[in-house]
């Protein structure tokens, strides 16, 4: 299977398990051996001021919230679009930092961000497995999914999904929110 790093994994509506039900995954990295990424619609009640306030060495007025990127416990990181700062680029214009200096200069920044505490991991097979029985749809990533900040991004990302898929075979210019009103 060609790496998916760079796309989104939305977890199918059958899949029930507590950690990722209605969650949309950012892919940070694939190969033969795993992959890990991060929820990107868990925000928590932790607001990036409050960290600072026992991590950082001079605090900040973010009331950006933390978000919780998976049930993996891991150190802070963060994606962003703030190239100088950048550890790795998980796909052009999205980057990845973990290092406490460049995290304390992006939340001092005017750089779009997202700081996540912990992550979604798998190991060499299990994502396949897991796709090939259907728990997850995936979809090429991109700013606006990465960045979007509204608790509704799962219902979004689907029904972009089943906009694309039913606007050819019904030829329409617009697909009704519930299809079944028609």
């Amino acid at each position: 299977m060609p790496s998916l790093k760079g796309h989104l994994l939305i977890a199918a509506p059958q899949l029930f398990d507590p950690n990722f039900q209605r969650t949309v995954v950012l892919l940070i990295e694939h190969n033969e051996d795993g992959a890990f990424g991060v929820v990107l619609n868990r925000p928590s009640d932790t607001t990036v001021q409050e960290v600072w306030e026992q991590v950082g060495q001079d605090p900040t007025d973010s009331l950006e919230t933390i978000n919780v990127g998976g049930p993996v416990p891991g150190p802070l990181l963060a994606l962003h679009d703030a190239g100088p700062l950048s550890e790795s680029e998980v796909m052009p214009g999205i980057h990845l930092s973990t290092q406490r200096d460049a995290l304390d200069q992006l939340v001092r920044s005017r750089a779009e961000f997202r700081l996540f505490s912990g992550y979604a991991g798998w190991g060499g097979g299990q994502l396949e497995t897991e796709l090939t029985q259907g728990g997850w749809i995936t979809r090429q990533a991109n700013g606006d999914y990465i960045f979007y900040r509204q608790d509704d991004l799962w219902e979004r990302v689907t029904k972009d999904i089943t906009d694309e898929v039913l606007r050819p075979v019904l030829k329409a210019t617009h697909v009704p929110r519930d299809p079944s009103c028609n």
